[in-house]
């Protein structure tokens, strides 16, 4: 009889263990992948939910892209992880039920010291978005269990970031069933202060490379055939130097026809203020995958 007991406790505690190992999720916070088009290695982050490395499953992706701040942090792949919370947030939100499973990736943005960006920079120096488009995604999506159609793919960031997920939708809005764009660089021209960025770069060269990365522009001259083919979740705080852009963008968004979700909330611009809106962006993403 004790024998018995003494198999059936350590099966218990073989369970146990099992299910307890089953029920985290993990995090690799500097992977490597070799890039052709930036010529040098780049790191990204990528959380895998609970239960990824026990199933065989296939999971939907959101691209999660990093701010180029604010003062005082060190903005790259491991952001959204460790001043965004991102692990303890999703483990719980998934545990829930509050949203599905998901893979979540962020690469690395800096140029070195000089800037971070998710451009095909003026200059020539740093085509991110060509390698993101021509190498990331195909990366990831080769190296991990995702499903690799429009509906189960997902673009978001927070200020540089959040410009480049809008940027990013727009150019190729065959790739993404949402994008969320978090107090995201939306300047026109005039505010965009790229004299400083590409000093070597005549102004007119400029201008003429800009306009393909002025949401404005993009936004106020597409086609009808062009128009909401993604949804399009906007959020920017009320403290924010950026939340007259939202302003001006939700006004052009409604006035050519371009439905959206439009959040401007108590906060400034930093990570009190991403954090507080994860939930609320997440679940919208979580819902377009559910659809």
């Amino acid at each position: 009889m004790k024998k018995i007991v003494s198999l059936l406790l350590m099966a218990l505690a073989l369970n146990t263990a099992t299910a307890f190992a089953q029920s985290h999720s993990v995090v690799y916070d500097a992977k490597v992948l070799d890039s052709k088009v930036l010529g040098e290695q780049r790191k990204y982050s990528v959380y895998l939910p609970a239960g990824y490395n026990e199933s065989q499953r296939s999971y939907p992706i959101l691209y999660l892209l990093h701010p180029a701040g604010p003062a005082g942090t060190v903005p790259n792949q491991q952001s959204w992880l460790y001043y965004g919370e991102l692990q303890q947030y999703l483990d719980q939100a998934i545990a829930s039920g509050e949203i599905t499973p998901m893979i979540v990736v962020t690469p690395d943005a800096n140029f070195g010291t000089i800037r971070r960006s998710y451009y095909n920079d003026a200059d020539g120096k740093f085509n991110f978005e060509q390698f993101f488009f021509e190498e990331f995604i195909p990366y990831i999506e080769k190296t991990y269990r995702v499903r690799p159609e429009k509906a189960s793919r997902a673009i978001a960031g927070a200020s540089a970031g959040g410009g480049g997920a809008i940027n990013y939708a727009l150019h190729h809005p065959d790739m993404f069933a949402v994008c969320c764009g978090l107090s995201a660089a939306v300047r026109p021209w005039a505010d965009a202060n790229m004299k400083n960025r590409y000093p070597d770069v005549s102004e007119n060269k400029l201008k003429e490379w800009y306009k393909q990365y002025d949401a404005f522009e993009q936004f106020g001259n597409q086609d009808d055939k062009a128009k909401n083919q993604y949804l399009l979740y906007l959020s920017c705080g009320d403290k924010d130097g950026l939340s007259v852009h939202y302003g001006n963008l939700h006004a052009l968004l409604n006035k050519t026809g371009y439905k959206h979700e439009m959040r401007i909330e108590e906060g400034a611009h930093d990570w009190t203020y991403w954090r507080s809106i994860t939930p609320d962006f997440m679940s919208y993403i979580s819902k377009a995958f559910r659809k």
